[in-house]
């Protein structure tokens, strides 16, 4: 994490102090459920609940040096932790962590804190749908020029370009739920998973109160084919910020100036050129994908862990953990910024729509000679003579158009006058399923 890309919020998460919070809850709540069942004494329970709960809620940067000081000895991160607390709860401390493993802690304290980073990038992706929901709509009869290969192909509206992006994006949201629901898991079982330190039902109990799973089977550590998932997730939502940022990018280029980034008065896009509105945001959300992305092998490949455990997976997790959330966090909010604020030129797209003197319309002329009784063939031939006559000839004086071309063919002639030509390249053809497809995608 570094602060340039991190929110508070998504980065508190991953703070040493919600660790600590999030440990003691697990160590308090097995505690009490132990209790409950006669394991251990209940007014231990109770000490270790009323002195402990203060002491992690105010901890203090000297008290993280303190624990940092006894892992450096112990070199034992939760031994550190919990011979801190007990330093502030007092003999009773000697009952926590009763029967428990340090993985039961850390697997659950885990779980806990994904489960809150994809919360707030549920949130995150519901404002990112907001945006991209309020400019479909806005431009949802926009004509623009839709491109396959880069090359002009047929027309579209733009408006149907970010309802296709608002559509993966809510695919994305359901992912990100079902991932969520995957990794929420709570293991609570002890020495390579057998329960034999520790009733089962406290694990249930310890689960039930943080909200998450149990486990249904943990070999000391929950499999971490679940994390794998959640990590691929957030892989896939970068991957479609990807997506929707090369659109961006591509449409800003000089040569097409369809849309752009909104450029803040006092903005600077060049330290050379004052001439310059660069897509800076879309490039950065590139290259925020990527390193999403990066984090996605790593997962996988922490499914396969020697044994009942051993720890290949931690430094790996505590590294991916923080940094994939925080920065698909970040990107997200930028991503729905960047879109609900964006500049559209419907002029450009309606002259780049026309730049190629109506070639786009080929497919309509070609069904139109086709139902006029022409082989398909013979109508390809035709249809693409006249554009070719049409494309070579751009800009240069006296060149026709793509229906002039059309009409001087005497084979298209033969088939089609120039009122038929005309009603099968009106634009209006290409346009009367727009409705259709957001009453499908919006339910309106």
């Amino acid at each position: 994490m570094i602060p340039r890309y991190s929110r508070p919020e998504m980065a508190a998460i991953w703070s040493p102090e919600n660790r600590f919070r999030i440990w003691f809850e697990i160590e308090a709540l097995a505690a009490e459920a132990m209790a409950e069942l006669g394991t251990i004494p209940r007014d231990a329970a109770a000490a270790i609940r009323t002195q402990g709960a203060p002491r992690v809620a105010n901890i203090t940067q000297a008290d993280l040096d303190r624990i940092d000081a006894i892992e450096r000895e112990t070199r034992h991160d939760v031994i550190a932790f919990l011979t801190w607390l007990g330093e502030g709860i007092g003999p009773e401390a000697r009952y926590m962590h009763q029967g428990l493993t340090s993985s039961d802690v850390l697997d659950t304290c885990l779980a806990v804190q994904l489960t809150q980073a994809a919360d707030l990038l549920i949130a995150d992706l519901d404002s990112l749908l907001d945006a991209l929901r309020a400019r479909a709509i806005e431009f949802k009869r926009t004509p623009t020029i839709g491109r396959s290969h880069g090359i002009h192909a047929e027309p579209t509206t733009f408006g149907l370009k970010l309802l296709g992006h608002w559509a993966e994006f809510r695919r994305n949201r359901d992912r990100l739920v079902a991932a969520r629901a995957e990794v929420a898991t709570c293991a609570i079982s002890g020495p390579v998973g057998t329960f034999a330190s520790v009733d089962p039902r406290v694990e249930a109990h310890v689960a039930r109160h943080l909200g998450l799973a149990v486990e249904p089977v943990s070999t000391q550590v929950i499999p971490r084919d679940r994390h794998a998932a959640f990590f691929a997730a957030l892989g896939v939502v970068a991957s479609s910020l990807e997506r929707l940022a090369v659109e961006v990018r591509h449409l800003q280029r000089s040569e097409v100036r369809e849309a752009e980034e909104f450029f803040h008065p006092g903005q600077k896009g060049s330290s050379a050129m004052p001439h310059k509105r660069n897509p800076v945001l879309s490039e950065n959300l590139t290259g925020l994908a990527r390193i999403v992305r990066g984090y996605v092998v790593p997962a996988m490949e922490n499914v396969a862990l020697w044994h009942e455990r051993d720890i290949s997976h931690s430094s790996v997790e505590r590294m991916i953990g923080p940094d994939a959330t925080v920065t698909l966090d970040f990107a997200l909010v930028r991503a729905a910024g960047m879109m609900a604020k964006l500049t559209v030129y419907p002029d450009r797209m309606q002259a780049n729509l026309e730049s190629l003197g109506g070639v786009v319309h080929s497919q309509k002329v070609l069904l139109a000679l086709t139902q006029a009784g022409m082989s398909r063939e013979d109508a390809y031939a035709a249809v693409q003579r006249a554009a070719m006559a049409t494309w070579t000839a751009l800009g240069t004086a006296g060149a026709r158009d793509f229906a002039a071309n059309l009409l001087a063919d005497p084979a298209v002639a033969a088939r089609l006058d120039a009122a038929a030509l005309a009603a099968a390249m009106d634009p209006a053809r290409d346009f009367g399923a727009v409705d259709a497809i957001f009453a499908r995608v919006l339910g309106t």
